[in-house]
């Protein structure tokens, strides 16, 4: 026959009764909170891919950031360059006009005026600045994207490239476009840039130059081919948007499958879990019901 002595009685009892309170408040947080789990220890597997999806929604979150600032900075790049757009076509109106034999060396002179202010409008554009208060045009360059030699031409002082953003996994874009990747071309076989074709055009209309109007017939081809730059590189800038646009809806679509796997791995299910209380509650009340009685009985109630 097996004697229980009273202390072992009272230390099992009490510790059978401390485990019950303890799974309760263990599911009565798992209610409040909606998770399962509430240490690593109780379920060590599904506690490592919590805190792999945790990573993973970390580095979503820099590619979210990175995603931002590339859209803001190429929708600045975008209205810069569609500005510029609006003025090389007065640019070529201007042109057009000064071409003509029926004006004169003062009408030209006029026209050269508001052509240097042309000029003087395309570098403040081209100098325009990104999100982050760097040059928008001028790629990794912290300073202005163009600066004036001693002739006063423009002349682009940024970085050769743009260094690309991560958007995710062996995802990246470029948030940004250099000036001379748009405002420089070809015309006629030569190397040129729109900033000096419409400056020297508008030094020779106000110059006084032999033939100002062959100047101004022959700038009407470059200022063409200008243009058409401008909208190569808007084109250029509107895929890399539309391409971040993409990711986007991606990462989305990623994030709630990351949402609905947490949940499974560790999300209390509220029936389940309010069930289980319930029964470690009634369990808890029956082992609190009977140590009291226990614990009253004595030997003279025995031998009566």
């Amino acid at each position: 026959m097996t004697t229980i002595g009273t202390n072992a009685f009272y230390d099992r009892s009490m510790a059978n009764m401390a485990s019950l309170r303890g799974q309760a408040e263990q599911l009565q947080q798992s209610l409040s909170n909606g998770e399962r789990l509430t240490r690593s220890s109780d379920d060590p597997v599904a506690a490592s891919r919590l805190r792999m999806l945790s990573r993973q929604q970390i580095l979503s979150d820099v590619d979210v950031t990175n995603a931002n600032r590339a859209t803001a900075d190429l929708t600045l790049a975008d209205d810069a360059m569609s500005s510029m757009s609006d003025f090389v076509v007065r640019a070529i109106e201007l042109a057009t006009q000064a071409a003509s034999a029926s004006l004169n060396d003062t009408q030209r002179s006029l026209i050269g005026k508001e052509m240097s202010q042309i000029h003087g409008a395309l570098v403040n554009l081209a100098n325009s600045r990104d999100s982050a208060g760097h040059a928008l045009f001028g790629g990794q360059s912290s300073g202005a994207a163009y600066t004036f030699n001693g002739t006063d031409q423009a002349i682009y002082a940024g970085s050769a490239d743009n260094m690309a953003l991560q958007l995710g996994t062996g995802i990246s874009v470029k948030p940004g476009i250099t000036g001379p990747e748009f405002l420089n071309f070809s015309h006629g076989g030569n190397s040129t840039d729109l900033l000096s074709t419409i400056q020297n055009l508008a030094s020779e209309l106000t110059s006084g130059a032999p033939d100002p109007g062959v100047s101004a017939r022959d700038a009407l081809g470059a200022l063409g081919a200008g243009l058409d730059a401008i909208t190569t590189g808007q084109t250029i800038v509107g895929s890399r948007i539309t391409w971040i646009e993409q990711t986007n809806d991606m990462r989305t679509a990623q994030s709630e499958l990351y949402a609905e796997e947490e949940e499974k791995v560790g999300g209390a299910d509220m029936a389940t879990t309010m069930t289980r209380l319930q029964q470690i509650m009634t369990a808890l009340e029956a082992s609190q019901a009977s140590f009291t009685k226990l614990a009253n009985l004595s030997l003279f109630d025995s031998i009566r």
